[in-house]
């Protein structure tokens, strides 16, 4: 199965044959539940029909720009291609790849019709994630005034950072929060997490990042942890923990927040998916998020 799908009304079949073979994309023919079934499965969906139609029928659908597909309506004259969803999160790039079929991409993001490049943008071309992604619109909209400086840090590197700076990271899946006693040791935290991942069935190279409490910024046994799993590390503040929905009760609660492991994975995750909740191994605690 293709990770594209194109929906057409039946009438324009025969140019919706064209684009499944130029894209090697699935089909399905346009009915009422078309689209809701396409966003089940699909990461890049191209309606070949009036806009009208597809934007009164994914509106009710889309949920969060991070997670919804994207969606490029192409004109059923086949001469022009609109990203209406998702333009920094593949559309636009869909809407470009056909151009290779002589259909003209309308762009509309702001960054792109400006000529320069976006958060999102930039963390395609190199094959990172946004990992704080509510600082792309205050980035996106500095980069639109003036040119913002992109710096590289190898590791090993400590990066503090205000909500105005967005911060690329490899790309996982799942981020791991982490909670532990003063004192651990890294070989405690290194053990524990990866016992955490194999029960899970989870791989070290498919997490996005690892996350914590601001109030354990300065444990040793934690931050040299990291350094054995090269991994990231995200240090978060009361508030956005205290945020998350969890429902568990949590010794943290003397310390003013909600929790630490679970509140932490869901702050940073995608889909805000809590596949392993909280699991103590020995000294430290962790809870998994996508």
């Amino acid at each position: 199965m293709s990770d594209t799908v194109v929906i057409s009304l039946e009438r324009f079949a025969g140019n919706a044959e064209k684009i499944v073979k130029f894209l090697e994309a699935d089909y399905i023919e346009y009915s009422p539940e078309a689209f809701c079934r396409a966003f089940e499965k699909y990461t890049g969906i191209v309606a070949l029909m009036s806009a009208g139609i597809a934007v009164r029928k994914i509106a009710p659908l889309l949920k969060d720009k991070w997670v919804d597909p994207a969606v490029v309506v192409v004109s059923p004259d086949m001469r022009f291609s609109v990203p209406v969803s998702g333009g920094h999160h593949g559309a636009n790039d869909l809407a470009k790849k056909l151009s290779g079929m002589g259909i003209c991409p309308v762009i509309t993001t702001a960054t792109e019709t400006a000529g320069k490049s976006s958060v999102e943008g930039i963390a395609s071309a190199h094959e990172y994630e946004v990992l704080n992604k509510d600082s792309t619109r205050y980035v996106n909209a500095s980069i639109l005034d003036s040119d913002v400086p992109v710096h590289m840090i190898n590791s090993p590197g400590i990066v503090m950072a205000g909500p105005g700076v967005s911060i690329l990271v490899k790309k996982g899946e799942y981020v791991i929060g982490v909670g532990c006693r003063k004192g651990v040791s890294p070989e405690e935290v290194v053990s524990s997490i990866r016992n955490g991942l194999e029960d899970a069935g989870i791989c070290e190279d498919e997490v996005l990042a690892y996350a914590t409490t601001v109030k354990k910024r300065y444990e040793k046994g934690l931050l040299e942890a990291m350094e054995i799993l090269s991994g990231n590390l995200v240090f978060l503040d009361d508030n956005t923990i205290n945020m998350q929905n969890v429902k568990s009760a949590s010794k943290a609660t003397r310390l003013g927040l909600l929790g630490v492991a679970e509140p932490c994975a869901l702050a940073l995750s995608k889909k805000k998916d809590l596949i392993m909740e909280k699991k103590a191994y020995g000294k430290v605690t962790i809870a998994i998020a996508r």
